[in-house]
């Protein structure tokens, strides 16, 4: 099996390394090992999601909601 650093990741992610050893050390990639101090992750790793973002929201839920009466406003 071919490994890959998390260098190489970066380039083909488009992410940083330091991203790639924070995914790694939560064990969201599968199959990444360490390596003394380098994280090694098999070359046909998928890219995780990225949970900073919920892709299932509304429009309408990412507005502010209205004010309650327009003195508040002012």
């Amino acid at each position: 099996m071919e490994y890959l650093t998390t260098a190489e990741m970066s380039v083909q992610w488009n992410i940083t390394p330091h991203r790639i050893g924070v995914l790694c050390a939560d064990g969201r990639i599968d199959g990444a090992i360490k390596k003394e101090k380098t994280w090694l992750i098999p070359a046909g790793s998928k890219k995780p999601s990225d949970k900073r973002f919920n892709k299932h929201k509304s429009e309408s839920e990412n507005s502010f909601p209205e004010p309650a009466s327009k003195e508040m406003e002012l």
